[in-house]
This record gives structure tokens, C-alpha cells and sequence, in this order.
């Protein structure tokens, strides 16, 4: 019988994020050897990559950065997915996750695609992507990327589960006088996921889709023709105060809105970014 310890699977499925299974039948083949079974893992991980590739990985986490620029701040995000939870807590997988931030901060990345592309230890990003998903076991994937650019970025990381790392980013760009309630709004937007920023922000074919619908809706009601009108467009200013930051009640004073509380401010939001690890 191979010669191992309980505190060498412990120590194996830390470093590698591998299964307690694969660990236990790696150092077997090992004959207790760490450094063996460690490589066995990680070839083992390079033969499964392609039979990986149809799973989903709807775990993770979520990371930003904010960097000062000359005319400001940029502020980075992205998202890092695994299949498990158990992964996606890991050690490893966070350092390697903390290299992808790292690699979309110094590139410049604006998208995913980019970012895979982009300079990271000694090849890409998609590299570290293959490289650890060989030895974790799992499918790995670096599914989005995203950047605000504005006079001041503020962000806020959401823990759905304190066991895990961060699960919603947001990132909120302001110019200086609406900076002092950022983070307030940051915290709105990961409660109340606004789709845009105001009602000029919503793409004209969004507004006709949903103006066709409700008109379709109140017609059917058998609402008088003469009123359908007036009530499709009460049932318009509904769909604005859902889906838009601006004309969301504020989270923390429902009484008034996002933006009654930065027009109170004198400043602007210029642009926000949520993401939600999976979603």
C-alpha cells in the first residue's frame, strides 16, 4: 500500500484543487510520492480538457481594480469561472484569478477574447487558463471583462456566501461632486440590478419591443382605444423605474429616487457595470 498521510491528501487537494478521489488515486499510482502524484494530476487534467468543454462553469468569482489616470480613474472587473464552489474557494484558484486581473489591468483588455490574447507568466492568459484547469480538474474560464472610465470609479464586492469569495462586482464611474454617493449607489446596484443608466440610455429597438407589448397587453384588457394611449404610457414609466438606474427608488430611501439623490449632488453618474458570478 502506497505510503501517505491524511495531511498529504489534504495538502494535494489544497494545492491542486482536485477531487478527494483523483488526490487519493494519484498518490496511489505515486506510490506516495507528492511530486509524482502532483504531475499525474496535472496530466491527467491536460487529457480531460476536451471532454470538459460541454460542462458548464457557473461558479467563480468576481475582482476589480481601480487605477488613477490623467484625466481620472479607470476602474477593471472580471469574472473567473469554475464548475464548484469547492474550486472556486480555493487558494489556487484565487492567486490564478488575481494573475488574470493583474494580466487585464496591464494589457488593456476591453474584452474576454482580448484578454485570453494577453501577455500572462510565460504565454497568455488562455495559457494559465489550460495550465490550471489541467491540474484543478475542472473547467476554468475567464468569461467577462469589463472597464468604466470616468473622473472618480467607486466599487463595491458582494459576498452571497460568506464561505466564498466575492459573487457581485459593481462598478460605478461619477465625476467628483456625485463621488460622496457612489458607494451608496454602487450598493443599490448590487441589490436592485438595474439594466441602464437613465431612460436615454435604454436602445431605441428595447423601448419598441416593450411599447408593442404593453400596447398589445392593454388592448387585449379591452381597455377603450381612446384611453390605450395614456395608459400604455403610465405602463411605460413602470418599465423605466425597474430597469433604470436613475428612476429606481433609492435603496436606502425609498421615498425618492437614484436620481433625485444625485441631482442633490450637483454631479452625474457616467456610467455602472454589475456583474453576478454565473448569471
Amino acid at each position: 500500500m502506497a505510503n501517505y498521510t491524511t495531511a498529504d491528501i489534504k495538502a494535494l487537494r489544497e494545492q491542486t484543487g482536485a477531487g478527494l478521489l483523483d488526490v487519493k488515486k494519484a498518490l496511489d499510482e505515486a506510490e506516495g510520492n507528492k511530486e509524482k502524484a502532483l504531475e499525474i494530476i496535472r496530466l491527467k487534467g491536460i487529457k480531460s480538457l476536451s471532454k470538459r468543454e460541454g460542462r458548464a462553469a457557473s461558479a467563480g468569482l468576481v475582482l476589480v481594480h481601480i487605477a488613477d489616470q490623467d484625466n481620472g480613474q479607470v476602474g477593471i472587473m472580471v469574472e473567473v469561472n469554475s464548475e464548484t464552489d469547492f474550486v472556486a474557494k480555493n487558494e489556487k484558484f484565487i492567486e490564478f484569478a488575481d494573475k488574470v486581473l493583474a494580466a487585464a489591468v496591464e494589457s488593456g483588455a476591453q474584452s474576454a477574447e482580448e484578454l485570453l490574447a494577453a501577455p500572462a507568466a510565460e504565454g497568455t492568459v488562455k495559457d494559465m487558463v489550460d495550465g490550471v484547469a489541467s491540474v484543478i480538474g475542472e473547467k476554468i474560464v475567464v468569461s467577462r471583462i469589463a472597464r468604466v472610465e470616468a473622473p472618480a470609479v467607486t466599487s463595491y464586492l458582494h459576498h452571497s456566501n460568506p464561505d466564498l469569495p466575492p459573487q457581485v462586482g459593481v462598478l460605478v464611474g461619477t465625476d467628483e461632486k456625485a463621488a460622496s454617493v457612489a458607494h451608496d449607489i454602487a450598493l443599490h446596484i448590487a441589490a436592485y440590478q438595474p439594466e441602464y443608466l437613465d431612460r436615454d440610455s435604454v436602445p431605441a429597438d428595447v423601448i419598441e419591443k416593450e411599447r408593442t407589448t404593453l400596447e398589445e397587453l392593454t388592448r387585449s384588457e379591452g381597455k377603450p382605444e381612446a384611453a390605450l394611449p395614456k395608459i400604455v404610457e403610465g405602463r411605460m414609466n413602470g418599465f423605466f423605474k425597474e430597469n433604470t438606474l436613475m428612476d429606481q427608488a433609492f435603496a436606502k430611501d425609498p421615498k425618492t429616487t437614484v436620481g433625485k439623490i444625485v441631482e442633490e449632488t450637483g454631479g452625474q453618474v457616467v456610467a455602472f457595470v454589475r456583474f453576478h458570478v454565473g448569471a
